[in-house]
């Protein structure tokens, strides 16, 4: 029969406790536990630490307790499954027990949160959603910026998390963290949250030992309502016929009006050709839903197409992009002061050093300034609302639910007021 003993080997101000694990002569193995036990205060006799102020010894105790019975029950596994009993094995049950660091990825990705985090985004390039499509790059692309963020945590905490670390004190520090060390906004935040939600709920139907912290309401995801901001039927003719000198701007300006006419994204309407264009319609699988989307030609964008001898506008990045719609918002006349959200350089201490980093702040700015490719699928949208069936817009822009394009849409309440005026005045017989 296996035994198991414990004994320390020095007189130090502090000894290791070495464990012994003895099966006949089929082994005879002896590591050490990692857990230490001050001068004079161990029974050999007991198997015990004796009464001390200096560590917890009640709870260690009981954790000695466990392992000894822990190893009894994985060496009986072994008769099942074949594995062999050495030095190894023993430091992996310990450190498996102990939550520690084994170094042998199957055990390891129990333990260790972000461990798992990287196993389950390299399962991701392989695995299929509910629609039997493949996982997006960019929904890979948040993964992986989520544990990026855990991993700043850990150097933070000076630690690293263990799954039996997620429970409701790691959100609030967590949360705390995200907010005054990466100065981030609560929509950015809860994002992660839900990423975090999502790998528990994963690990747990894995059967992993996992605290269910993270099924309750208090373990939320940080939200603020965003006032993002749109531009209407008048602006965008503002920006259509504002006269351009430069080349530059103008084709620019053709690139802004054919986003605000498809309600594509950046993505898609920058990467749109002549191959698109099928009998007065604009045909595209959109790069994040993969869904053919298929639109009607706008008159401003046909006489865009017209102008450039049936062609699409230069390709432009992202970036500048970005730059020159505000250029030309603000040459159309779009200097109103609108709430909203845009990029600013602000300065943190980091290590002690000044550093400057660029995050999303809301504020009241003149409209020009919240000009961007995000607010072309948004006027799309808002613009249409109202005026054709809600089903056929949210089919064009992929909304999945009524509830997700209403909260995406921004008509403000005097906007329905207006709405609801005009048609009492159409009605009127007076």
């Amino acid at each position: 029969m296996a035994t198991t003993k414990y004994r320390i080997k020095t007189s130090n101000d502090w000894n290791s406790i070495y464990i012994r694990f003895k099966q006949g002569k089929q082994f005879d193995l002896e590591t050490s536990t990692r857990v230490q036990v001050p001068k004079g205060r161990w029974s050999d006799s007991k198997q015990q630490i004796l009464p001390t102020i200096d560590l917890d010894y009640r709870t260690t105790n009981l954790k000695l307790g466990e392992l000894k019975s822990y190893v009894r029950s994985e060496f009986e596994k072994t008769r099942l499954n074949g594995e062999t009993v050495n030095s190894k094995w023993l430091k992996e049950k310990i450190s498996q027990l102990f939550k520690r660091e084994t170094l042998n990825a199957e055990i390891d990705d129990k333990i260790y949160f972000t461990n798992y985090i990287e196993k389950f985004i390299q399962d991701s390039y392989n695995k299929k959603t509910r629609n039997n499509t493949p996982v997006k790059k960019r929904t890979i692309q948040h993964y992986k910026t989520t544990k990026n963020k855990i991993l700043a945590y850990e150097k933070e905490q000076g630690r690293r998390l263990r799954f039996q670390d997620l429970d409701l004190n790691f959100h609030s520090n967590f949360v705390y963290f995200l907010e005054t060390e990466q100065h981030l906004n609560p929509n950015t935040i809860g994002g992660y949250i839900d990423d975090i939600k999502l790998f528990c709920s994963n690990a747990e139907k894995r059967n992993y030992e996992i605290p269910k912290d993270y099924k309750l309401t208090d373990f939320y995801s940080p939200s603020n309502k965003t006032r993002d901001t749109y531009l209407n039927e008048h602006e965008i003719n503002s920006i259509y016929n504002v006269e351009l000198k430069q080349e530059y701007l103008d084709n620019a300006r053709d690139w802004l009006i054919i986003g605000l006419r498809t309600g594509f994204r950046i993505s898609d309407f920058l990467s749109l050709t002549a191959k698109n264009l099928e009998n007065g319609f604009i045909e595209k699988n959109t790069e994040k839903t993969d869904f053919p989307v298929i639109i009607p030609l706008h008159d401003q964008v046909q006489n865009i197409l017209k102008k450039r001898n049936g062609k699409f506008p230069r390709k432009i990045s992202d970036q500048k992009f970005n730059v020159y719609v505000k250029q030309i918002a603000k040459k159309a006349g779009l200097t109103d002061m609108t709430e909203g959200a845009k990029m600013k350089k602000i300065k943190v201490l980091k290590d002690g050093k000044e550093i400057t980093i660029h995050r999303k702040k809301h504020g009241t700015y003149k409209k020009y300034e919240l000009v961007s490719s995000h607010i072309c699928r948004r006027s799309f949208a808002t613009n249409l609302y109202g005026k054709i069936d809600t089903l056929t817009i949210m089919k064009i822009t992929g909304h999945q639910t009524e509830k997700q394009f209403l909260d995406y849409i921004k008509i403000t309440p005097k906007e329905y007021a207006e709405k609801l005026k005009a048609l009492w005045a159409s009605q009127s017989h007076t």
